[in-house]
C-alpha cells in the first residue's frame, strides 16, 4: 500500500510539473459573451444613433400623458426664438418660499450658478474673477438683469449663448426655487410673494412686445 501511494504521488507531481510548462494561447469559451464583453460606444455619440445601430427600438421619450419625477409643473414651451418670446409672460408657479426652502434655493444657486454668476449674483464668479479667470467675457449680472421669471426659467431649462441647459441638474421645482432666490436678491416688488399658480403655465397668452425680451 505504501509503495502504491509513493508511485501515485510521483505521477501526480510529474503531471503537475508538465502542466505548468504548457503555454495556453486560447481564452476558452465564454458562456455569456454579451455580458462578459461590453459593446463599445462613442462617448458623445447621440444616444438614439447608438440605439439605431443595434436595432434597439427605443426613442427615449417619456410615455405620453406622464410627468417625470420632480416635474410637478409641466413646461411645454419649445426651445426656439418664438418660445423665448412666450416665456416672458410665464410666472413662477411656486408660492412664497419659507425660510427653509429659501435656504435650499440659495444652496442650489451656489452649487449650480455661483461658479459663473458669483455668490453676489453680479457675474463675477470663479470662472471670471474680474477678468482673470478662464472666461474672457463676464457672465450675466443677475442683480441688474431685467429678465422676467419666465425668461430665466426658459434659459435655465434650454440654455442660451455660453450657458448650457440645467434641466438635467435641477428638476422643474428646483429651477423655479433658484429663480425665486434670484428675484428675492434683486429686491423686486414681488420678492417673497406668491408669483402665480400652475395654471399660469398654460401659455395661452398674447405675445409680448419683443422689446421686453432681450435678456442681459
Amino acid at each position: 500500500m505504501k509503495k502504491f501511494l509513493i508511485i501515485t504521488g510521483c505521477i501526480a507531481v510529474i503531471v503537475a510539473a508538465t502542466s505548468c510548462q504548457r503555454v495556453r494561447r486560447g481564452t476558452g469559451h465564454a458562456y455569456m459573451p454579451d455580458m462578459g464583453y461590453s459593446v463599445a460606444f462613442e462617448t458623445y455619440a447621440p444616444s438614439q444613433e447608438r440605439l439605431n445601430n443595434y436595432e434597439a427600438h427605443y426613442n427615449s421619450k417619456p410615455v405620453e400623458g406622464t410627468i417625470a419625477r420632480g416635474d410637478a409643473f409641466p413646461y411645454k414651451i419649445k426651445n426656439d426664438s418664438a418660445g423665448l418670446l412666450q416665456a416672458v409672460s410665464v410666472t413662477n408657479p411656486l408660492t412664497a418660499l419659507d425660510e427653509k426652502d429659501m435656504q435650499e434655493a440659495g444652496r442650489l444657486y451656489l452649487v449650480n450658478c455661483g461658479i459663473c454668476h458669483g455668490t453676489k449674483l453680479n457675474g463675477d464668479g470663479p470662472l471670471f474673477k474680474g477678468g482673470d479667470g478662464p472666461f474672457t467675457s463676464k457672465p450675466a449680472d443677475l442683480t441688474a438683469s431685467k429678465m422676467t421669471e419666465g425668461s430665466m426659467f426658459h434659459v435655465a431649462t434650454f440654455g442660451k449663448g455660453m450657458m448650457g441647459s440645467y434641466a438635467s441638474q435641477l428638476n422643474t421645482k428646483q429651477r423655479w426655487m433658484v429663480i425665486s432666490y434670484i428675484k428675492s436678491k434683486q429686491g423686486g416688488a414681488n420678492a417673497g410673494k406668491t408669483n402665480g399658480t400652475p395654471d399660469s403655465l398654460s401659455m395661452n397668452k398674447a405675445k409680448p412686445d419683443s422689446a421686453t425680451v432681450a435678456p442681459k
